[in-house]
């Protein structure tokens, strides 16, 4: 079951490229146009890096955004067609490749910011990819990573982890076949992160202002000695 959903998160996205790439770009999602896009770049420029991994590019506004601030940055994404619209932009080096393909060593690149914006979407995917993070940051190299917040996360669901269905609710008609995701709670996220010997730098957690609730929580980690 674990295997098919992360299939299905990669369908979903192959079948959403346009809408996704015009949502984006036209700023049409609330809480990223008021909170999460500023919260990430705030993050990331904190640590003042020479070279970013952006991992699960997507389109690749952020690649630009860093890349515009004099940053060497690499996208990757699964999508092929996420990569041709990153390309076709500019503003930053971007290839097709998998968190598997990460993880094997096959990118031959290692930033000062390995970063994950919203892209942290399966099971064992995710679980693979920070196995593999020592092996793709510099020395005093961080790991960032933002995700939804659990406690705004679908209420009427139970806190704990597991797969849960998918929604474009508040993304537009124009999108289909939302993907199954996988959950995970506050304590969770942090024992993932130890499990790998990532160790917790700080923790962020980007308000909404017009609701005043968490709009996402960020994660800033580095590697144990």
């Amino acid at each position: 079951m674990s295997g098919g959903n992360e299939a299905q998160i990669l369908k979903s996205w192959h079948r959403n490229v346009d809408a996704w790439t015009a949502a984006v770009r036209e700023r049409r999602i609330e809480s990223r146009a008021l909170a999460t896009d500023q919260a990430i770049l705030d993050a990331v420029l904190g640590r003042a890096p020479h070279s970013v991994l952006d991992l699960g590019c997507g389109e690749g506004w952020l690649a630009r955004s860093l890349a515009a601030r004099g940053i060497r940055v690499l996208g990757i994404d699964a999508v092929p067609d996420l990569i041709a619209r990153a390309t076709a932009a500019g503003g930053g080096e971007f290839r097709v490749a998998t968190y598997e393909q990460a993880a094997a060593g096959l990118l031959h690149f290692r930033a000062d910011v390995a970063l994950c914006n919203f892209s942290l979407l399966g099971c064992e995917s995710v679980d693979t990819l920070f196995a593999a993070m020592p092996g793709l940051l510099r020395p005093q190299g961080v790991f960032i990573m933002q995700t939804v917040h659990p406690s705004v996360a679908g209420t009427d669901w139970p806190q704990q982890d597991g797969w849960r269905e998918g929604s474009w609710a508040g993304f537009g008609a124009e999108f289909t076949d939302p993907a199954p995701w996988y959950f995970r709670t506050l304590e969770s996220w942090e024992a993932l992160l130890r499990r790998h010997r990532l160790r917790l730098l700080e923790r962020r957690e980007p308000l909404h202002p017009r609701t005043g609730q968490p709009a996402s929580v960020i994660f800033i980690a580095d590697v144990l000695p």
